[in-house]
């Protein structure tokens, strides 16, 4: 069977969420002709707005032998895509990495996608997966130093993925983008792993916005120009407790908890004053004239509050949608809890629109190329160059070995069953 035309490109979306992603493929000129998901709530946000659209449920429940025959149905898998759940890997969470459930989807999914050899992959995930290890420390205790390094070191995660990707027939290359860059009203910092079996690896994503004028490129859009003639009442919302509404009341937009009273700080946060780090999170209103912060899956809790720059309340449904760049009318299905939970998780619809032209242009044979040093987020060497390079010296890793030659990676194959 011939390949699809470059204009064409059929994908295959996995933990598709709200759609974000796909949404952005779409205006690309990629076609989405599969959907799955495990949450009810998201499947039934997907058939609200593509009827169409088949839609599976867990992932756990389809081999690659039901898949291929689904294949026989829907045509050749150009692109398959998809963000395995990422708290496993979070830097906000107890990061058991592999050892968690949620890890080890990560790990079937890859199984999946190598062996269904689809022309072209994404994957996509959370920062926290850059320094994610193989196997939780506490797990490793006992053992050798040696090992200790190699299944415990920063990073070990990522590092076996990639050689797994590589061993299956894909040149592969990812950065850490700040959505923004891409034209995103939002700062929210993922990991894009792209992968191809036809041809050198893919380039990095062309920035289209940036925070540095010696770019050349149009500013970061703000959450001014993202909520432009979109009503503040109604709209669907949470509210904060009423002892957290008192501290908001002496906040301006922009302004968290170091802006209170010096007196009132340890009052407002509790014993959570006294742990040490940033604790930027608290009493967070937004600035009408910077992009928003990172939207998490709800805008009420503590760590992560989001409120509104003006108003006593958290954002809405409505202001949460048009910040990740989803359409007035996309419907988000489920109680006001789940449509926060579906939106915060989603990619922004920018990313993904940068993810298809991407892989557009490298299937036509194009060659669109980000201005020579961009910093593609606050962070540096996350390119999987430098990121590997440093990544293997920690690990212990020699030149020319590779991961998947140490014994020790029984300990993963384990975890996989």
């Amino acid at each position: 069977m011939m390949p699809s035309a470059p204009s064409e490109l059929k994908v295959w979306s996995f933990f598709s969420g709200a759609m974000g992603l796909d949404l952005g493929l779409e205006q690309a000129g990629l076609k989405v002709v599969l959907a799955c998901d495990v949450d009810p709530n998201c499947r039934a946000t997907i058939a609200a707005n593509r009827p169409q659209l088949p839609v599976l449920s867990d992932v756990w429940r389809y081999d690659a032998a039901t898949l291929r025959e689904l294949a026989q149905k829907l045509g050749p898998i150009d692109v398959m895509v998809g963000g395995p759940p990422c708290q496993a890997f979070s830097t906000a969470g107890a990061r058991k990495g592999f050892a968690d459930a949620r890890g080890n989807v990560f790990l079937y999914y890859l199984e999946l996608l190598l062996a269904l050899k689809p022309r072209y992959l994404v994957l996509e995930n959370v920062r926290g997966l850059l320094s994610a290890p193989l196997v939780p420390p506490p797990l490793t205790a006992s053992l050798p130093p040696s090992q200790r390094q190699l299944l415990s070191g920063k990073g070990g995660a990522l590092c076996y993925i990639l050689e797994r990707l590589r061993a299956g027939g894909y040149q592969v290359s990812f950065n850490l983008y700040n959505a923004a860059n891409f034209g995103v009203p939002q700062l929210r910092e993922r990991v894009v792993i792209l992968g191809t079996r036809s041809g050198p690896k893919m380039p990095y994503l062309v920035p289209t916005h940036s925070a540095d004028s010696r770019w050349g490129l149009p500013p970061w859009r703000t959450l001014r120009m993202a909520l432009a003639g979109l009503p503040a009442t109604p709209c669907d919302h949470l509210q904060f407790p009423p002892q957290r509404l008192r501290f908001y009341r002496l906040l301006r937009a922009g302004q968290n908890w170091r802006n209170l009273p010096p007196k009132l700080q340890p009052l407002a946060l509790g014993q959570s004053y006294y742990v040490r780090g940033g604790k930027t999170g608290f009493y967070r209103r937004l600035a009408w004239d910077q992009p928003a912060c990172t939207l998490v899956t709800s805008p009420t809790m503590p760590a992560t509050d989001i409120c509104h720059p003006d108003l006593d309340r958290p954002l809405s449904v409505q202001e949460y949608r048009r910040i990740q760049m989803f359409p007035d009318d996309w419907r988000i299905c489920g109680n006001l809890a789940a449509q926060y939970k579906q939106i915060g998780n989603a990619v922004p619809v920018g990313l993904g629109r940068a993810i298809g032209r991407a892989l557009s242009a490298y299937a036509r044979g194009e060659v669109a190329l980000a201005p020579p040093g961009f910093a593609f987020s606050r962070y540096r060497a996350t390119d999987e160059v430098a990121w590997e390079a440093a990544t293997r010296q920690q690990l212990g890793l020699k030149d020319g070995e590779t991961l998947l030659e140490r014994p020790e990676l029984a300990a993963v194959v384990a975890l996989q069953g």
